[in-house]
């Protein structure tokens, strides 16, 4: 079981850090989060159905919502607005490029209500049926989200070139 484990940490880690990443935007709160979705479901039975990388999303983004309503995240906002820090958090390479990226920094200024749709159609790919059901919202309120935050995101992304945003 521990290599079967590993191979699937090791095919699904990085997508899930950047996926936890997104909601919470720190790259240790999402390291955390990413290890205590395999720790759960080291510790569940899973039935293999094909949907693997579904099934870790779906934790994911449930452990970063949970984690987002939490009393530690919160004291950690008043904390931050009380008491501004000096320096700007240190971040790794990882978390530094996907900022440097306009779009990525435009994504993470959405509120997560449109961020959502846009992480899940984009980056995870997912059809808006299966979105629809992963956040439990009726499918046309996923393409009004989505089609809202295009619009959020346009100002955003000033002259830059996304294919998505210019054909729709």
């Amino acid at each position: 079981m521990d290599g079967i484990l590993e191979q699937i940490i090791d095919e699904h880690a990085e997508h899930l850090l950047r996926l936890a990443y997104f909601y919470v935007k720190n790259r240790q709160t999402a390291e955390d989060i990413v290890q205590e979705v395999f720790i759960k479901f080291s510790q569940h039975c899973y039935e293999e159905r094909g949907q693997l990388r579904a099934y870790l999303s779906t934790l994911t983004i449930n452990q970063s919502k949970d984690y987002l309503k939490s009393w530690h995240y919160k004291k950690i906002l008043i904390q931050e607005k009380l008491f501004p820090m000096q320096g700007g958090k240190q971040q790794d390479e990882l978390v530094a490029a996907e900022e440097r990226s306009q779009i990525g920094a435009a994504i993470l200024k959405l509120s997560l209500t449109y961020r959502e749709p846009i992480i899940l159609y984009y980056f995870e790919e997912m059809k808006i049926r299966d979105i629809a059901q992963l956040l439990g919202i009726a499918e046309n309120t996923v393409k009004t989200r989505l089609k809202r935050a295009r619009e959020a995101l346009k100002p955003l992304v000033k002259q830059e070139e996304w294919e998505v945003l210019r054909h729709e």
